[in-house]
């Protein structure tokens, strides 16, 4: 064999193991990552790991001549330098709130839970009869700031003669932060209830939508919350309990989630610390209070084009090439950590059909035809709830049935606003409680 070929052969063979020992490094700095909960920022993994790296090194390195001695030490350098990227913050780690919208004011109410809330008020519109009880929106998330799209919906109730007003989640939006042990869906029913208290103008119409939809539908369990509602539309609801969360189904029509262009823009994924940062935390290997990243730095990291698929799920398949933009940059607002806190403390909950099945709020469920939520999430509600008397299923829209779309947004509010003012249907009374069943079985 030529003296050549074995000497690629002996490089390419010490390249390899070159390579190797920097793999395992990574792998054991990932694993006391999650062992440690990324104590430190990540140097308690971060140290250790090099630690342990030099000290193996030196062994190898001992019977060795200069300066082949120093070869050992290479993969622990190279693998130290890929790491401290973990470790090293590439945003603000202080809170940044969102700037203020131009067409709305942003106040801030100090509610008796204890949470300081962003609160926007769209006032009902002159002309036309204005409906005389007070409408309230819960957003999606479940902690993230309300979309301009979802705003823009509000004016068109407001111009509808209602008197709107939505509040942004704890930790969400401009509102203020909490600890995230406090992040449970026990106290978003409490803030709730404190919302209503603090807005003093009696029982209140409310529409949940998505998490939101979670919040107040577990509020129509709660009887002392649920007697400061006076009608209550859940739409597209998440798991209500842990049984409902542990629920595998179906879900509705085709959406366009792996059909639209992939969104565009910065990610924070696409960064060392934050893809490790929100990939364990997905995973359960680390907590949401990690000590890897603060919740204020997560906050600030997190961006739009993160959501990736999440938000082409919303939509119709039908609707791939021309999905809206929900949010402007500088509005959008998502907190990772706290929102997976939220569902954990959902996933953990035991069931509350029970308690939902004494609820007396008179109660509308809405349905969208591309729906990408599970199904069996929406029935529960349906199922358990025996004052829910209406349940309207959209036709030609996803998720976010309000999405800017031809005439979506009219076609919503139109039976957003028969059920509150207690007249007919515009869409049958579909799927009914009896429907249940041959909807599931359908794969409607």
């Amino acid at each position: 064999m030529p003296a050549s070929v074995i000497r690629l052969a002996r490089v390419t063979g010490r390249l390899s193991l070159a390579l190797a020992a920097v793999a395992a490094l990574v792998v054991v700095f990932l694993t006391l990552i999650a062992l440690t909960d990324g104590a430190g920022s990540g140097l308690a993994a971060w140290s250790t790991t090099v630690g342990a790296g030099f000290a193996l090194a030196l062994w190898r390195a001992r019977r060795r001549a200069w300066p082949a001695r120093l070869v050992p030490f290479l993969p622990v350098v190279v693998a130290a330098a890929l790491t401290v990227t973990v470790c090293i913050p590439t945003v603000p780690t202080d809170r940044r709130h969102p700037p203020a919208l131009p067409f709305v004011v942003t106040q801030h109410w100090n509610l008796s839970t204890g949470s300081r809330v962003a609160v926007y008020h769209y006032p009902p519109a002159d002309r036309g009869a204005r409906q005389p009880v007070p409408f309230v929106y819960l957003n999606g998330g479940p902690v993230r700031g309300i979309s301009v799209l979802d705003h823009r919906f509000l004016q068109l109730l407001a111009r509808r003669g209602y008197d709107v007003y939505a509040y942004e989640p704890a930790g969400a939006g401009r509102s203020d932060l909490l600890p995230m042990d406090r992040y449970t869906i026990s106290r978003s029913v409490r803030d709730l209830g404190a919302f209503v208290d603090r807005l003093d103008k009696g029982k209140v119409d409310i529409l949940g939508f998505s998490a939101g939809g979670v919040v107040l539908t577990r509020a129509l369990a709660d009887p002392g919350v649920a007697a400061r509602l006076h009608r209550a539309i859940v739409a597209e609801p998440g798991p209500m309990d842990g049984p409902t969360a542990r629920i595998t189904g179906h879900k509705g029509r085709t959406s366009a989630r792996d059909l639209a262009p992939a969104m565009t823009g910065p990610r924070s994924t696409h960064v060392p610390r934050y893809a490790v940062a929100f990939g364990l935390m997905r995973l359960g290997l680390l907590s949401p209070g990690t000590g890897l990243i603060g919740q204020t730095e997560g906050d600030n990291a997190f961006t739009a084009a993160d959501l990736g698929t999440d938000t082409a799920s919303a939509y119709c398949a039908r609707d791939a090439h021309r999905i809206p933009t929900e949010d402007i940059a500088r509005n959008f607002s998502f907190s990772p950590a706290a929102s997976l806190r939220v569902q954990q403390t959902i996933s953990d909950s035991p069931s509350i059909a029970p308690r939902l099945g004494r609820s007396r709020t008179p109660a509308m469920l809405m349905i969208a035809e591309c729906s990408s939520q599970v199904r069996q999430w929406a029935t529960a509600v349906l199922a358990h709830d025996p004052a829910l008397g209406r349940t309207q299923y959209m036709p030609g829209v996803g998720h976010h049935m309000w999405n800017g779309l031809d005439d979506n947004n009219d076609r919503a509010a139109a039976v957003v606003t028969a059920f509150l003012q207690d007249k007919p249907a515009p869409l049958p009374n579909y799927p009914a409680r009896g429907d249940i069943p041959a909807f599931l079985r359908d794969h409607k």
